[in-house]
């Protein structure tokens, strides 16, 4: 599953697939200017590092 990363926050976001634009599930990132957002696997992200999940788009549950 891909995610949107906020580089400026390292928080990483459930990308609304289909969509356009860095959409995502809780629309955190809409202000959010493109150069600071990537497109990486979400489990990737969180296994590389300081990435935090947001708490809006997963719950403890989720297994990306």
């Amino acid at each position: 599953m891909n995610g949107v990363l906020n580089e400026t926050t390292d928080k990483i976001h459930k990308y609304e697939s289909g969509q356009s634009d860095f959409q995502t599930t809780c629309g955190a990132t809409s202000h959010v200017a493109h150069e600071h957002l990537r497109l990486v696997p979400v489990e990737q992200a969180v296994s590389d590092g300081d990435v935090i999940r947001c708490g809006r788009c997963f719950t403890d549950g989720d297994s990306y």
